[in-house]
């Protein structure tokens, strides 16, 4: 038996009913919830190790709900119920953060393959090391691997390293001889422009080419990792 938990959010009785008695049966631990207020209250009760969650709901859109969890979860997956013609939620669904979607009527063996698949790959993430998250950036210090927007960024042992300083130190603005020192230790000490450069090769890599730069220039005092929304000009 799993006793992995899973958050059923879907406003359908029949539906919730029919999931809950299957999901059970397969050895899961349940919840319910009719509602996105419900449903967030719930959420933010437990943990949870994925969340199923029907697009449309009464009181808060099953979106809107997976942007609030998103916005501080980037790690608990979550599989849509969608309706047959809601192309356009499906896409922003994946876009905001969902791991996968099934469209309704499914067939319950499909659903139950997707749990397990997506509980595997999460399982195989914390295996494999625990992941540096920030926005649509994420890091693997045991794997060295860092990917924004789930594409691949190939970058050098300093470059990494730089970027591991900045995702532990999320909104703090740094100043160079802070970076200098927790990146190059004392070998450079003094010779600030080093700092400049390899801020400029990692902007390009990881800011460039995507709608927001991350890596911000703080005028007269250093440098800062923190998501402003800013559109590129």
């Amino acid at each position: 038996m799993s006793h992995q938990s899973i958050l059923i959010v879907e406003d359908e009785e029949k539906i919730a009913r029919v999931l809950e008695l299957e999901l059970t049966y397969e050895g899961y631990q349940i919840e319910k919830a009719s509602s996105g207020y419900d449903a967030l209250e719930k959420y933010r009760e437990q943990a949870w190790d994925l969340i199923l969650l029907d697009i449309m709901l009464p009181e808060m859109s099953g979106v809107e709900l997976l942007r609030r969890i998103r916005k501080d979860d980037t790690s608990t997956p979550v599989i849509l119920l969608t309706a047959k013609d809601s192309i356009e939620d499906k896409v922003t669904g994946l876009d905001i953060g969902a791991n996968d979607y099934v469209t309704k009527p499914f067939q319950i063996e499909e659903l139950l393959a997707r749990i397990r698949a997506a509980l595997r790959m999460r399982q195989t993430e914390q295996e494999t090391g625990e992941w540096l998250e920030f926005a649509d950036l994420k890091l693997n210090e045991s794997t060295r691997e860092v990917y924004r927007n789930d594409q691949l960024i190939e970058l050098t042992p300093r470059e990494f390293d730089l970027l591991v300083y900045f995702m532990n130190n999320q909104r703090h603005v740094l100043n160079r001889e802070q970076i200098l020192d927790a990146v190059w230790g004392f070998e450079y000490y003094g010779d600030t422009n080093v700092v400049d450069v390899y801020i400029r090769y990692l902007r390009k890599k990881v800011d460039g080419g995507f709608e927001r730069d991350l890596i911000h220039t703080v005028r007269g005092v250093g440098y800062v990792l923190k998501d402003a929304y800013e559109t590129k000009k």
